[in-house]
């Protein structure tokens, strides 16, 4: 079953085109990567899935419903992209934890403030909260910082940090977690206990969407990659066939000059 449908992404930043006719579906269960040099458009296209960013054109569908088209106003409605927003659980590079929370709180900050809209939210506050709160931890012990709930992030690792914004990505179930290079501001030895994470999350089956520009974790962990460059799909297929045998010129180009680094 497609969980997503991506079809004819378009996006322009003023006179330059930096996404281009991208289309691809996403089952569930995934794990898709994608790769590319930088500039070629990856991060543009997560921030457009996640609405960060409004595509020029295109359509985007989950689970069978449409949730943007370039060409129906009625689907771009402000009001609504915090909803749209909750289908996608997005990682980003730079951990973006809020300072001044413990990791709990970080990890369940958005639940709590969604809950304030919930029919019975005045009545059972407490309870509500004690259930978030119950489940941020266990989302924490699953990224191994059980520990570390009350540790604010100066506190924390690197390592440490970019796991609890990826129990945040999870604290409310989306259909699709995004992964935006995730261990480019990590050192080397953090690395691992990042990529551990997301191995493990694949392997319970979790539609995910990695940009990334670790080769090996991609070949090994995703069940499909995308290469991009210059704002266009350039090869599609499974992991190990695009990254050990690429069918395109400029894929083989590209994985030639990442090996040399």
């Amino acid at each position: 079953m497609s969980v997503l449908e991506v079809h004819n992404i378009s996006k322009s930043f003023g006179s330059t085109e930096v996404l281009r006719d991208i289309s691809f579906t996403l089952d569930e269960g995934q794990s898709l990567a994608i790769i590319g040099s930088s500039g070629s458009g990856k991060t543009t296209l997560l921030r457009c899935l996640n609405f960060l960013e409004k595509p020029n054109g295109g359509t985007i569908s989950v689970l069978g419903n449409v949730i943007f088209d370039a060409a129906d106003p009625a689907t771009q409605r402000e009001q609504e992209i915090r909803r749209k927003r909750l289908h996608f659980g997005l990682v980003f590079q730079s951990f973006n934890l809020f300072p001044q929370y413990t990791a709990l709180d970080n990890v369940t900050l958005a639940g709590k403030l969604l809950a304030k809209e919930w029919a019975d939210y005045k009545q059972n506050k407490k309870a509500i909260f004690d259930e978030i709160e119950a489940q941020g931890r266990e989302l924490l012990a699953q990224m191994g910082l059980a520990d570390r709930a009350e540790h604010y992030p100066h506190q924390l690792s690197g390592g440490q940090q970019q796991r609890v914004a990826i129990a945040r990505a999870l604290a409310l179930k989306p259909d699709i977690l995004c992964f935006d290079e995730p261990t480019s501001a990590l050192d080397p030895e953090l690395t691992g206990e990042v990529l551990k994470v997301i191995r493990s999350l694949a392997e319970q089956n979790t539609t995910m969407i990695i940009v990334t520009h670790e080769m090996a974790f991609a070949r090994d962990v995703a069940d499909r990659v995308i290469f991009m460059d210059g704002g266009v799909i350039v090869e599609e297929g499974r992991a190990h066939d695009v990254i050990e045998n690429p069918k395109e010129e400029r894929t083989r180009q590209f994985l030639s000059r990442y090996a040399e680094h």
